[in-house]
Formats: structure tokens, sequence, C-alpha cells
């Protein structure tokens, strides 16, 4: 047991225990940072500074402040007038397309044919130069033939039609169809009394014997202004007025005498519409 003591005594006095830290132990504790217990700018250095320093007031505006112009009134009337302006045109362009189909419809149903006239004969009951008045009377009786070639549409002649002769620019007499209705598919064969009275007729007399003696023929026009209503079954159309243009060549211009035609060419079309 002695034994045993003694070797505890060695290894205690063999082991190597910290020593103390003098100069810690005589330096005080460390105090805390100075940003977590006191502020950076002391707060009477705070007040002081808002109540000394104050931020100047915003600058205030000078100039006057601009309103926007009225509205003029004549824009208004601008608008109304383009806006009825468009409606007129609208209404327009609707009749004219309207128009257009009801027309493209009786073509389709109806076939429309243009009437053919021809001139069949011709006769002079009067054709008397006076070389006292330097004058001549010219009395014609000409046989019209009218042919109607539609199926459906009938022709109603009214009244104010004009039929006149000529012989190059001179008019030698003139007359009027008679009013008649023409059926479909009908030919009709008119005879209508020209007369007339040509002043300063020496020249008109001199040319038309040497066309007679050179050519052997006189040549002689037919115009003819037509007004007319086309019935289409119980449908009736408005005023149509036609032109008519004959030329002839009939072989001499002796009164009471036949007189031959030699040639006849008609054409018409449409001159106006009421």
């Amino acid at each position: 047991m002695l034994q045993t003591l003694t070797t505890k005594m060695m290894y205690d006095h063999q082991r190597i225990h910290p020593a103390p830290d003098v100069e810690a132990q005589s330096l005080p504790p460390p105090s805390p940072p100075q940003s977590a217990s006191k502020p950076l700018i002391p707060t009477n250095l705070e007040k002081s500074d808002s109540v000394n320093h104050q931020f100047p007031p915003p600058p205030t505006r000078t100039l006057p402040f601009s309103y926007p112009p009225p509205r003029r009134p004549t824009k208004r009337r601008h608008s109304c007038c383009c806006r009825v302006f468009c409606c007129i045109f609208c209404l327009i362009i609707f009749l004219i397309i309207a128009i257009g189909a009801t027309i493209g419809i009786l073509f389709l149903v109806f076939h429309p044919k243009i009437p053919k006239y021809s001139i069949d004969s011709l006769m002079v009951t009067q054709f008397s130069p006076d070389a006292a008045n330097d004058s001549l009377t010219a009395s014609f009786a000409v046989n019209v033939t009218a042919y109607n070639p539609n199926k459906h549409i009938s022709i109603l002649y009214l009244h104010g039609s004009h039929l006149s002769a000529w012989y190059r620019d001179t008019l030698l007499c003139e007359g009027a169809l008679p009013v008649f209705y023409q059926g479909h598919r009908n030919t009709t064969v008119i005879n209508v009394p020209l007369t007339g009275t040509v002043n300063n007729a020496t020249g008109m007399v001199a040319t038309l014997q040497q066309d007679q003696s050179q050519r052997g023929n006189i040549p002689l026009v037919l115009t003819a202004n037509v007004p007319i209503k086309i019935k289409l079954g119980l449908l009736k159309t408005m005023k149509l007025r036609f032109k008519v243009h004959c030329d002839l060549t009939i072989d001499n211009l002796v009164a009471n005498q036949d007189i031959r035609v030699s040639s006849s060419n008609c054409k018409i079309k449409l001159r106006r519409l009421f």
C-alpha cells in the first residue's frame, strides 16, 4: 500500500496542469460595441438639424394654365352633311342596282327585240317648182311597213311623231305617223302623207336633175321621231322616243307617175327616255 501511494504521488507530479492567465484576470471585461448600445448620430443633433435645415418648397408654376380650345359647331355640321351625303349616295347606288336587276330579269323573261321599219313604196302627188317665187311645192305619200318581232311585247304608238323627207340637206316635206296599237309578231303598213314647200329651190332643182341624168337615181333620206310605250303583259313602260333613219334610192320625182324604190335601209335607235 505504501508503494501504491508512492507511485500515485509520482504520477501526479509528472502531469502538466495549465497555468492561469494573469493578464486576462487583470484586464477589465470588454465593453459591448457602440453601434448596438449607442446611435451614430445623437438624438439632439437630429432634432436640431431637422429644425434648422428644412427642405425648400417645390417650385410653383408661373405660366398660365392653357385650356383646350372648344369644339367648333362647324365640325358637327360637316359630320352631319357627310352622313347625309353617304346615305343619299348609298340610296342612289341601291336604286341603280335594283333598276339594273329589274331590267335584267325582264330581258331574260321577255327577250325584247328592236322593231323593224322599211319603205316599200313612195308616190309623188305634187312636185312643182315655181320659177316666179323661186320655190318648190312637194307632196309625197309614203307607205311605211312596221314589223314587231317580239312574242310577248306589244307597242303603243303615241301622239307627237314626226316624219320628214330630205334631199341632201334640203327638207322637202314632212308629216306625222298615226296613233295605233301593234300587237306581238304583227306587221302593219301605214300610209303617211308628207307635204312641204322649199324656198330658194333653183339650185336644188338643178342638182336634182344632174343626179338623175348622171346616176340614173335620186337619193332621199326619211327620218322619223316616234314616241311609243312598250307593253309587257299587263305592265306598261314609261314613254320612249325612238329615232328612225332610212336611206332611199328612187328613180325619179315626177308627179303622178310610178316611182320605183330601188333600195331602202332603215336604222332605229333610242333617242330620249322620259
